[in-house]
């Protein structure tokens, strides 16, 4: 199985500034076949990960769900602010 909070990581790491206070959760789901993802960095990395839109977040989202195909796995990826 792919470990999918690190290829998230991977993909949103260029895309942030302040990478020290990025962080990706994978967080426990009651459907077996769902994986929930919180995406946690700053107020502006947040908006930046998101995009106009939503067309960044969105993007993000395809990848994923690419990324989960092996796995027969549907990706869910929430956007968590902090400080």
């Amino acid at each position: 199985m792919a470990e999918l909070d690190k290829v998230l990581l991977d993909l949103v790491s260029p895309m942030v500034e302040d990478k020290e206070s990025l962080s990706v959760k994978e967080m426990p789901s009651e459907n077996a076949r769902e994986v929930i993802l919180h995406v946690y960095a700053k107020n502006d990395d947040i908006a930046r990960l998101i995009g106009r839109r939503g067309s960044m977040a969105s993007a993000l989202r395809q990848v994923m769900s690419v990324a989960s195909h092996t796995d027969d796995k549907k990706v869910t990826i929430k956007f968590e602010e902090i400080g």
